[in-house]
């Protein structure tokens, strides 16, 4: 079928509004649908370690985030969320510039990101700077919210929220004599420090402090000087390789202590790097306290045949994601200030539990504390 217009003249603007909605009649007429208005595109960001050391940590909390985002998109909301998945390397110039790359562009209204905390310290200036709100996922220094940056928040509690119910524990159940190893990041630092404060606060005694730089593999010379300390446990302040090796080494050098430390390296990739030295480990972890929510989010990734089995912190990135989503439905999603306001001021019942934030963005909360050993080459419950 063919159709044939008048000879072409200049039309007034009624004249072609007019033309149009008779074109458009015509075509419908004939069972052809009129163009309708396309579905506005956001993008979320994430950033994590999805390579390297850290890998395992980052990979489960980027199945959590897609997840939700894939979740989101099938629900049928009135835009279309298009997530865009970045590697930190757990290094924070990398970090700088997955963070750079995700600001650069003006579709991402907002982004959730990092398990190292030096990484997180690093980026948070960029996002600022950027307007583009920011919920951090894993990493947990104390000093990411500390300061009242109204575009970050966090979701996970803080070290100083583990660190202090161990102290106690290890005061009245392993020792008062001990000593630290950490390496040298924020991350180490602030857990030296904390521990230390609090272990002392119990009245326990600081035998040894001892820090080596990230990505260090001989700790024997610094765990010889230890040694002749004789303390009643290692405590270790730093993340999962450095971790393991550091165990390796004390036992190979007769150091039968346990080593404790907080979740920085309860990980299964320990378990690897340790070998049968891991046996004895003991890593204090906020325990996981089950909800519908956390039950139905473990249906959903069964469901979703992710390659990676579930991890610590993909129940993190979930509701970080979800977060910034149901901020999204509230808010214009082009007023990025309005999106970071929006989820300051949220209560959100989640796989985590239920999540609001204070002054500062910090998760409000509360750390129960639960003892995990290895057993057998296993993390297993402590009684």
């Amino acid at each position: 079928m063919t159709f044939a217009f008048p000879e072409r003249r200049r039309r007034s603007p009624l004249s072609l509004h007019m033309f149009a909605a008779a074109a458009t009649f015509a075509l419908t007429g004939l069972g052809f649908a009129a163009p309708s208005q396309a579905q506005e595109t956001v993008k979320i960001g994430f950033i994590g370690p999805l390579s390297g050391g850290n890998a395992q940590q980052g990979i489960a909390a980027r199945n959590g985030f897609q997840l939700a985002i894939d979740q989101a998109n099938a629900a049928g909301l009135p835009f279309k969320i298009e997530p865009v998945i970045l590697d930190d390397a757990a290094n924070p110039q990398t970090g700088v510039a997955a963070a750079l790359k995700l600001t650069n562009d003006p579709k991402v209204v907002a982004a959730t990101g990092h398990w190292n905390s030096g990484v997180a310290l690093a980026t948070i200036p960029v996002f600022s700077r950027a307007n583009v709100p920011f919920i951090v996922w894993g990493a947990i220094s104390p000093k990411i919210t500390e300061k009242n940056n109204p575009m970050v928040s966090r979701v996970v509690t803080t070290l100083v929220n583990t660190n202090a119910p161990l102290a106690k524990w290890a005061v009245g159940n392993i020792g008062k004599r001990i000593a630290i190893v950490s390496d040298t990041s924020d991350y180490g630092a602030a857990n030296l420090a904390n521990f230390k404060k609090f272990f002392e606060a119990d009245g326990g005694t600081i035998v040894a402090a001892e820090s080596a730089p990230v990505g260090t593999t001989d700790f024997r010379a610094l765990l010889t000087k230890i040694k002749g300390e004789n303390p009643d446990a290692i405590y270790f302040g730093g993340v999962v390789a450095e971790a393991g090796l550091v165990r390796q080494q004390m036992v190979q050098l007769g150091m039968n202590q346990p080593m404790i430390g907080v979740d920085g390296f309860y990980d299964a990739e320990f378990l690897k790097i340790a070998g049968t030295a891991a046996n004895g480990t003991i890593s204090g972890i906020a325990k996981e306290v089950g909800n519908p929510k956390l039950d139905a989010m473990t249906t959903a990734y069964q469901a979703a045949s992710f390659a990676e089995p579930i991890g610590s912190y993909t129940k993190n990135a979930y509701d970080a994601a979800n977060i910034i989503i149901e901020a999204l439905k509230t808010a214009d999603t082009k007023d990025k200030a309005a999106i970071a306001k929006t989820i300051r001021g949220i209560e959100f019942d989640g796989a985590m539990g239920h999540t609001s934030f204070d002054e500062n963005g910090q998760t409000k909360r509360e750390v129960v504390l639960e003892l995990r050993e290895v057993k057998n080459g296993e993390w297993t419950v402590r009684p």
